[in-house]
């Protein structure tokens, strides 16, 4: 059995691909490119960017876009609609204007922040499926696949390995992971995937999950911080006061087949108190999850019981 592994920079994070088959051609080199150009064109930091093109067109007219990012942004505007929902694709101004995680992160005038928000409604994103058409109603709308669009990269890279009848696989982009097939180094045939510890460096963990052919998706307020005027601020953002935003929940963890549906939960969820997310993720259908507080309990959805290592 041959195997092929592969560490990148890319995303502004790192990932790593292992594969297993009995091919005699390599695919990692394929899938590094696929990846790349899907950061090209999918990017909200790039302006030359397919994403980019919408966003400066906002206000002005519809763009046609290719088949895939039609897809995601149509999945995307779907989970950010409902009410309850914490995911927003419309939010790229907020982002933009707080650039939390980045050197030049600043804290936005309150008058900024409420023009801001007459900008982010996802019901003003207008979509035409004959067309393939993607139209911002308002000037200075953007919008930002950031919370969803790893999810969707690993399942695409998932799908190519598939059609090349790959044995194993793990696609880790940046704490987004899918796995697939048996792992190799363990006799039971399953992943042991870490969830990190919200509150200790990179790499000591509060718990580990085994898992097969399921992606593990983890958010938490930890990533990415920047310290403004004596406050520390994290990037997961309140649609509706425009700052980040304030939650007992330190990180979610997502198991799911898909990889975009992990992000997709990960973010609609994560505002809600701990308990209140489990109580739903017992009551979701092939979607279970793990949730960190800030006071360092753990709690997990019902059907993880036998996939958790304490």
């Amino acid at each position: 059995m041959k195997e092929e592994n592969c560490t990148y920079y890319l995303m502004g994070t790192v990932i790593k691909l292992w594969i297993q088959h009995e091919q005699e051609n390599e695919f990692l080199p394929e899938a590094e490119r696929r990846l790349i150009d899907y950061e090209k064109r999918f990017s909200a930091n790039d302006d030359a960017s397919e994403l980019m093109v919408i966003n400066h067109q906002a206000g002005v007219a519809p763009v046609k876009v290719d088949e895939d990012l039609f897809e995601l942004i149509q999945l995307g505007k779907k989970h950010s609609l409902p009410k309850t929902s914490f995911l927003n694709i419309a939010i790229g101004p907020l982002i933009q204007a707080w650039h939390i995680g980045f050197d030049n992160a600043h804290r936005p005038s309150d008058q900024t922040i409420q023009w801001l928000l007459q900008r982010i409604n996802p019901q003003d994103i207008y979509m035409n499926e004959g067309h393939r058409t993607v139209f911002l109603k308002k000037k200075g709308m953007s919008l930002d696949l950031g919370a969803i669009a790893k999810g969707y990269f690993a399942d695409q890279l998932l799908a190519y390995f598939k059609e090349n009848h790959v044995h194993s696989a793990l696609i880790d982009l940046g704490g987004n992971v899918l796995t697939y097939g048996d792992a190799s180094n363990h006799e039971d045939g399953l992943w042991r995937i870490g969830i990190q510890n919200p509150f200790s460096k990179r790499g000591e963990l509060a718990t580990v999950l085994k898992v097969k052919n399921q992606s593990v998706v983890t958010s938490g307020i930890y990533e990415r911080t920047n310290e403004l005027n004596g406050e520390t601020f994290h990037h997961i953002f309140d649609q509706e006061t425009g700052y980040p935003l304030e939650t007992n929940v330190a990180s979610v963890t997502i198991v799911s087949e898909k990889s975009v549906d992990g992000e997709v939960w990960t973010t609609r969820l994560f505002g809600k108190p701990a308990k209140e997310i489990i109580e739903l993720l017992n009551n979701m259908e092939e979607i279970e999850g793990v949730v960190i507080t800030k006071e360092g309990q753990l709690f997990y959805s019902n059907a993880l019981e036998s996939q958790v290592i304490q």
